[in-house]
């Protein structure tokens, strides 16, 4: 008898269950990555991975990176973010406005049990010692770009064809999915949760006096 796939909400509730148990890896905070190509869906998973763990705090590197730093953000992200939530301290940092070219008013991220950190390149090298699990979008480059082309429409071909090149380079120097624990994949309704390339090996079973 087959069995009938779990709803989608029960994954993302058993994932965020499995998340709550990591011991904390940034002070008293679990920093959980989600990482993958642009276009790869990252913002809407990292969304309703929140909701599963009750409203965490979601971290958008969009809002860290700019047009002159779309990869060069690593010190100022220690600095507003990692190193204030590693001392227990709500995290403090100034949003990029990308229409505008400036950086927004403050905007403020409590150290929370779990916070999310969402986008290309939060898994890079230098921010893994930091991390309780990084969570890998699993998705060709050429349709996750394909989609991220479409949905910001024309208007945008420009950026886009300079966001896949430094892409590009920022992967062939600081690959995130070689390190992932966890890769996650669309399905026609939510999502599946496979284990990844650095997944941590699973407890032996038990054993009973009654199994020996």
């Amino acid at each position: 008898m087959n069995t009938p796939p779990r709803p989608p909400e029960t994954d993302l509730r058993a994932l965020a269950a499995g998340l709550r148990r990591v011991p904390p890896s940034c002070g008293p905070v679990r920093l959980v990555a989600v990482d993958g190509h642009a276009g790869s869906g990252k913002s809407t998973f990292a969304a309703r991975l929140a909701r599963a763990l009750g409203g965490a705090p979601v971290l958008h590197l969009d809002d860290i990176a700019t047009h002159d730093e779309l990869f060069a953000w690593t010190a100022r992200l220690a600095e507003e973010v990692v190193e204030p939530l590693r001392a227990g301290r709500t995290a403090r940092y100034r949003p990029y406005d990308w229409r505008a070219r400036a950086l927004g008013p403050a905007r403020e991220l409590p150290p929370a049990p779990v916070v999310l950190v969402e986008g290309v390149g939060a898994g890079r090298r230098a921010l893994r010692p930091r991390l309780a699990r990084l969570l890998w979008m699993e998705m060709p480059s050429g349709t996750a770009w394909a989609r991220g082309r479409q949905r910001d429409g024309s208007e945008q071909s420009a950026f886009w064809d300079g966001w896949v090149r430094a892409e590009r380079r920022h992967f062939a120097g600081d690959p995130s999915r070689p390190f992932a624990d966890l890769l996650v994949r669309e399905r026609t309704e939510g999502y599946e949760v496979l284990p990844g390339p650095c997944a941590p090996p699973s407890p032996p079973p038990s054993v009973t006096h009654g199994d020996e």
